[in-house]
């Protein structure tokens, strides 16, 4: 089939980062300015439409031609933008994505950084962002600057679009030598058609809601400067000057680690811990959610484009866009349908008097925001600890996978192993349980007292030794996860170290090669995880001198390409995590197919928009049906149906 590349430099007077590029192009003044293409990987020729310049009848047919396969890295944009501007309807089934085929190596999702990793000779041209900011955005006076205005500027931007298509080639050529897997492929169809369809905004509750917040804001800033006199509360030198001026004592940090620190310290000062208080307050910054839905919120009160296919790296699982769905805040209200119709009803002095903290209150209302269609209902269903089933599915711990395929009281059953006690012993208000429950959740992937930590252990009372003798009770307890963890770093570093392309067996038929400068974890579903350049180097640390394993990737502190360590315990972590996605893959492949419409998707959990013929059973009954790649995984899912989402 022949191939037909694409990039397109855009206009718009709304903002792309803030409202995703669904909204983007229902702004009146959206059009395309320049259109670049590529007829199977040849030089790039611009068309300049902004200029008058009318698009080839060979390529504006080719757009809606099913023989022909159109690219561009982060094709979504290209497909919707050309859509809205020539009044056509694309098939998603007809465009490929290079940024994704370069994320399922476990390359950056960025075009520039994408080409600079793969030391590609003619990179994006460094004058691109500041035309850009020239041409594709409202000036600082709102006006648009015309190519006549910077005729020399304009022919530059002309060279940056055709060179971008130059690179977008280079970068296909070589991310297209990984065959991507014929499900995953499918997948990523699904995933256009879901962030097409969106999910409806309550933007009554959104609006009213980032109103509540900001009254109650300004009321503490009120607050804070009449208990300390300062002119900007907000200020951390002046409240820290301010603590030290009143108390003698010197605080060097107001971030949030510090907080539980600086509490201690002002005990026995009751104006300076009411202003902690206050300031804990003030830093709340979930609610802000609301005014990124009402930015990105469409004409057709939907949101769209909210996940981001294979856009964590390594694992291929979704990252969330625009309002970030996968950290939504929790719900613990006793009625969220009260604090809701409060809301609502746009009263704040009722609601601020029924609710201790407006914020606190208000983020737990987030979730709700996302409401089903009229004469529709959500059915939000998930996996019941997906990742203790698949990581005792691969390591073959026999007691785990009997839990979950009868009982699955996983966390009792883990305290009962750990205590060598019968389960019925261990009880829902049990300490044992508690510690049964933190060390399944923490210790899976070669965990020891920090990951305990990480996961809540000092909150709930434990001290260091307690800690460190649930590590040895838990890892006695698993000896085949434990196994698990050793026999993936020894098939890795052989992999490495022998180049082997020839694939390494383990596990449930796990494949460890070694191409391209890569290391390759090939999983039972056919996907395959990449670790770009990847190496044996030589650490000394208090175990002496020892091999470990690096490989080179996004640090996801600076977002800079980095050289990444990693050993068997991680590397099992990725596994685990790569086959929960899969897995979650399959259901949503089955969903979609049978008539099952996801307006979208967080973790191992879905949310369909059904209809009244639709039940929640069938849709639970799609989270058991056997999977032909892991047959014998016991699979359950739960779920429950809700007018508004929540976290039941």
């Amino acid at each position: 089939m022949r191939e037909l590349g694409i990039d397109i430099e855009t206009y718009s007077s709304n903002d792309l980062p803030d409202c995703g590029v669904y909204k983007y192009v229902e702004a009146e003044d959206f059009t395309i300015l320049l259109f670049a293409y590529s007829w199977d990987g040849a030089p790039a020729v611009c068309v300049d439409l902004a200029s008058g310049e009318e698009l080839p009848a060979e390529v504006y047919d080719a757009l809606t031609d099913p023989s022909i396969v159109k690219t561009a890295f982060n094709a979504s944009f290209e497909r919707i933008c050309i859509q809205k501007h020539f009044g056509l309807r694309l098939d998603v089934r007809q465009w490929k994505c290079t940024m994704v085929r370069a994320a399922r190596m476990g390359l950056p999702l960025s075009l520039g950084q994408c080409a600079e990793v793969l030391h590609i000779e003619e990179g994006k041209m460094a004058e691109g962002r500041a035309l850009i900011r020239l041409f594709s955005q409202p000036s600082r006076s709102g006006k648009r600057v015309l190519p006549s205005d910077k005729p020399d500027k304009w022919d530059v931007f002309k060279l940056y679009n055709a060179r971008d298509v130059d690179v977008e080639q280079a970068v296909l050529a070589k991310v297209r030598r990984l065959e991507p897997a014929e499900f995953d492929e499918r997948l990523y169809i699904a995933d256009q058609n879901i962030n097409d369809r969106g999910v409806l905004i309550d933007q009554t509750l959104a609006r009213n809601a980032e109103r509540f917040d900001d009254t109650y804001k300004a009321e503490l800033l009120e607050e804070a400067k009449a208990l300390t006199g300062l002119e900007n509360p907000n200020s951390p030198s002046q409240i820290k000057d301010w603590i030290l001026k009143v108390t003698g004592l010197r605080v060097d940090s107001l971030n949030k680690k510090s907080m539980e620190e600086i509490e201690a310290l002002l005990s026995h000062f009751r104006k300076p811990r009411q202003m902690i208080a206050l300031r804990k307050e003030l830093g709340k910054t979930s609610c802000k959610k609301y005014g990124a839905m009402l930015s990105c919120v469409c004409a057709d009160g939907r949101i769209h484009g909210l996940l981001q296919f294979c856009g964590a790296a390594r694992t291929g699982r979704w990252a969330g866009r625009l309002v970030q769905v996968q950290n939504l805040p929790q719900n613990h209200l006793a009625s969220l349908d009260d604090a809701r119709r409060l809301v609502l009803d746009g009263d704040y002095e009722e609601f601020a008097m029924s609710y201790a903290s407006v914020s606190s209150t208000l983020s737990e209302l987030i979730r709700t925001a996302f409401i089903a269609s009229p004469g529709h209902t959500f059915h939000v269903c998930d996996f019941s600890a997906i990742e203790a089933r698949v990581i005792s599915w691969y390591a073959g711990e026999k007691w785990v996978l009997e839990v979950f395929r009868t009982h699955g009281k996983i966390y009792e059953a883990t305290a009962a192993q750990m205590y060598h006690v019968p389960i019925e012993t261990i009880t829902k208000m049990d300490p044992r349980r508690q510690k049964g429950k933190i060390a399944t959740l923490a210790l899976g992937y070669g965990g020891g007292i920090s990951a305990l930590e990480a996961m809540g252990g000092k909150r709930i009372g434990l001290s260091e030794d307690e800690m460190r003798e649930i590590v040895k009770m838990w890892r006695r307890s698993n000896p085949n996860i434990v196994r698990f963890w050793e026999t993936v770093e020894r098939c890795a570093y052989r992999a490495i170290k022998e180049k082997s392309e020839k694939p390494i067996l383990a596990n449930r038929g796990l494949e460890f090669s070694y191409r391209w400068g890569m290391l390759l974890i090939t999983l039972p579903s056919g996907r395959t995880i990449c670790y770009p350049r990847a190496r044996v180097g030589t650490e000394t640390d208090w175990r002496g001198e020892h091999d470990i394993i690096e490989y080179e990737g996004v640090n996801q502190t600076t977002k800079k390409w980095d050289v990444i360590r990693t050993y068997g315990g991680k590397l099992v972590e990725n596994i685990v995590q790569a086959t929960a996605r899969d897995i979650l893959g399959e259901v949503i492949l089955k969903a979609e197919d049978r008539g099952f419409p996801i307006v979208f998707h967080i973790h191992d959990e879905i949310i369909v928009e059904a209809g009244p013929e639709q039940t929640l059973d069938q849709v639970e009954a799609l989270f058991s049906e056997e999977i032909p790649w892991c047959k014998d995984l016991p699979l359950k899912g739960a779920g429950y149906s809700t007018p508004y989402y929540l976290k039941d």
